[in-house]
């Protein structure tokens, strides 16, 4: 029997485990490590590679303008004073909303929010965009 991929339209975000709305776009989560080459005069012409930095790119989460404020509030309170980190968790959903696969995402805070841009001759949802810096992630399942 073939076993099918998940398709990536059906999927939740949370915050410390509370939904946190709904949202049209996650991207941008990945990890990678940095690569150091370094060579000696008497090594062969090809250099070492050695792990170097471990990153975690920003998160980008893209939604409908509603009267929800609460991920301009997050930034907001940042701009204003201390920074709230708190942890994600983004679950992609299987075909019966039942998860399929989980990632956690440690210390997030955000970092950038973007107004969406004004149109009177387009037939658009108007798009907020909250961009998310964190130090770690973990899929789950």
């Amino acid at each position: 029997m073939a076993t099918y991929p998940y398709g990536k339209f059906r999927y939740k975000v949370e915050i410390e485990g509370v939904g946190a709305g709904g949202f049209s776009e996650v991207s941008g989560f990945d990890a990678s490590i940095d690569v150091i080459e370094y060579r000696e005069g008497d090594m062969t012409q090809t250099p070492m590679k050695i792990p170097g930095l471990k990153k975690y790119g920003n998160i980008t989460l893209k939604n409908g303008v509603t009267e929800n404020k609460a991920m301009y509030e997050w930034i907001i309170a940042g701009v204003n004073g201390a920074v709230k980190r708190t942890t994600l968790t983004i679950t992609l959903l299987d075909a019966e909303e039942k998860p399929a696969a989980s990632w956690q995402v440690e210390n997030a805070w955000p970092t950038k929010y973007t107004a969406p841009d004004f149109n009177a001759t387009s037939s658009e949802i108007a798009i907020e965009t909250l961009e998310i810096a964190h130090e770690g992630m973990t899929r789950k399942s």
